[in-house]
């Protein structure tokens, strides 16, 4: 085999790549929505009340409760795994900035959380205490918001992933054309060929094509109509 066929070596590194590419989004958005399912099923605030009549009451408050958002974030990623396998090109770079936007959503609670702590009125107001019950004290465990935190960076790294990949994909579509495409254009260099030498790309394509590149074309066979006037003239 001369040195101008392309090999499956040679084409093994960006079919490697493109793999990588389209795995590394998935792996992302697959443990930004574990920790944020995992989160949700923790508790994230303890609420002490005391209604005046019985015991003092103690309420665990877990994130699908303190921050609503964050079981339908999850299931949105688990979702944009489905999409980064099925779309291309600038819709890939749409869900990317929808992962970006999930991302955001769901570290908010979490940094407010950590930051200021929980409020008594919301506290109250999610642990549906009666009436007349006071919210004597609260209690945040930052696990929960750190992990929620944690899968925050994991999507925001799959958005980034994802619009990388879209430009990835685009460029090995230009690079790499279908054979058809390749053979269709070396047909159109074949047909209005100026003399010039040929590339070794092109001399693939041409043989691709079913043509000869080695084989000069007859002045009759450049210009089949002077041929027909010629014997009609005769």
């Amino acid at each position: 085999m001369s040195e101008g066929t392309p090999t499956g070596d040679a084409a093994a590194p960006p079919a490697r790549r493109s793999a990588r590419a389209a795995a590394l989004p998935a792996l992302l958005l697959a443990a930004a929505a574990l920790c944020l399912w995992a989160s949700s099923r923790m508790t994230w605030v303890r609420v002490d009340s005391f209604d005046g009549l019985g015991d003092a009451r103690s309420t665990a408050l877990i994130g699908g409760t303190w921050a609503a958002a964050t079981t339908p974030l999850a299931l949105t990623l688990l979702a944009a795994i489905a999409a980064s396998f099925a779309v291309r090109g600038w819709a890939l770079r749409v869900v990317g900035v929808l992962v970006a936007a999930v991302a955001v959503a769901a570290a908010i609670p979490a940094v407010t959380l950590l930051i200021e702590g929980a409020d008594n009125d919301k506290a109250g107001r999610l642990a549906e205490l009666p009436a007349r019950a006071e919210v004597t004290g609260t209690a945040t465990h930052p696990a929960p918001a750190v992990l929620a935190l944690l899968g925050a960076v994991f999507a925001l790294a799959a958005a980034v992933a994802l619009v990388r990949k879209a430009s990835v994909s685009a460029g090995l579509s230009s690079k790499y054309a279908a054979p058809a495409a390749r053979r269709e254009e070396a047909s159109k260099r074949g047909s209005a060929s100026s003399g010039e030498p040929q590339s070794q790309r092109e001399l693939w394509d041409a043989l691709d094509a079913g043509e000869d590149p080695t084989e000069e074309q007859s002045p009759d066979q450049a210009n089949p109509g002077d041929a027909g006037d010629t014997d009609t003239r005769r």
